[in-house]
């Protein structure tokens, strides 16, 4: 795990990025949350300003989408891991997200679960797309589970 990762959060809903925030605040204080985006296109700027090593892209937004966001992100070359947070979920989509660069994606239903171990498994230079998030893990997975609440400890 990096200890010091740097975190672009790009959601066009404010609520959102405040809820990724907090999530990664809470669970990963070292790591900071490096600048936030509402659209794709300020994403892709703010990327090639701030260097971050990973972007959570969502793929529904004003201007240019997350998927063509992440294209441009992975032509800059820079070496950005790339994570899709969607509510969409289907067999092309999964393929259109690997098209397009990205390293790996979660479902917004699966948030809790699997954010942060999707973010440390794209630092620690692996993928993550449903199938690794989904099937049981084995003592050779690249991933971590997500650690566990008390229900207090989530009510904040």
């Amino acid at each position: 795990m990096q200890l010091n990762a740097r975190v672009v959060i790009a959601d066009d809903h404010n609520v959102v990025r405040e809820g990724i925030r907090r999530i990664l605040i809470r669970l990963r204080p070292n790591w900071e949350i490096c600048g936030e985006a509402g659209d794709g296109e300020e994403s892709v700027k703010l990327v090639n300003a701030l260097k971050p090593n990973v972007v959570v892209l969502d793929i529904t937004m004003p201007g240019i989408s997350g998927l063509e966001a992440a294209r441009r992100i992975t032509e800059l070359k820079y070496g950005c891991r790339i994570l899709i947070f969607t509510v969409h979920d289907s067999d092309w989509l999964r393929s259109e997200i690997r098209a397009a660069g990205a390293h790996g994606y979660v479902h917004k239903s699966q948030v809790a679960r699997d954010l942060v171990a999707a973010i440390e498994c794209l630092l620690a230079g692996g993928t993550f797309f449903e199938e690794q998030a989904t099937e049981n893990l084995s003592p050779n997975s690249t991933h971590q589970s997500f650690p566990k609440t008390k229900k207090n400890e989530t009510e904040n």
